[in-house]
C-alpha cells in the first residue's frame, strides 16, 4: 500500500456530515429563544397567564428533550424496541415525579386542615413590632 492511498478510516472522517448537528443546534436555539421571548413578554406584561405559560414551557421543553435524545443519543436511528427500552422507563420516572409532587401537595393540604397545632397557630394574631429603645446620646 502506498502512502498516497487513503484508508477506510480516513474516508469515514472525510465523509462526516455536519448538517444534522447544525440542524439540531438551530432547532434547539430557536426553541430556547422562543422560551426567553415568552418569559420577557410575561415579565413586562401579564400575558400570557402563568398557567398557559407553564404549559407552553412544558411542551417546548419536551420538544428540546426529544431532539437532544434523538440526535445526541442516536435514538433516531435505532430500532423501535431499543427506543421503547429507553422511553418507557423515562416516562415512568416522569410519572413518579408528578405522583410524588401531587401526593406532597395533598399531604400539605390535609395537614393544614387537620393538624390541631397548625390550625391554632394560624388563628394567633401577629403582634405589632415594638420600637427599639433609643440609646443614650443618639441624635433623636
Amino acid at each position: 500500500m502506498s502512502s498516497i492511498e487513503t484508508t477506510g478510516h480516513d474516508n469515514a472522517h472525510a465523509s462526516f456530515d455536519t448538517k444534522p448537528i447544525w440542524r439540531t443546534f438551530w432547532i434547539l436555539l430557536g426553541i430556547t429563544l422562543v422560551e426567553i421571548t415568552l418569559a420577557t413578554i410575561h415579565m413586562k406584561t401579564d400575558f400570557p397567564s402563568k398557567y398557559v405559560l407553564n404549559g407552553i414551557y412544558l411542551i417546548l421543553t419536551c420538544a428540546k428533550a426529544f431532539y437532544i435524545i434523538a440526535e445526541f443519543m442516536h435514538l433516531r436511528h435505532e430500532i423501535k424496541n431499543m427506543i421503547m427500552t429507553i422511553a418507557v422507563p423515562a416516562l415512568i420516572f416522569v410519572w413518579f415525579i408528578v405522583a410524588f409532587l401531587w401526593d406532597g401537595g395533598s399531604y400539605n393540604a390535609l395537614r393544614n386542615r387537620y393538624d390541631r397545632h397548625y390550625a391554632e397557630q394560624n388563628q394567633v394574631k401577629a403582634q405589632p413590632a415594638e420600637e427599639p429603645a433609643k440609646k443614650p446620646g443618639s441624635p433623636e
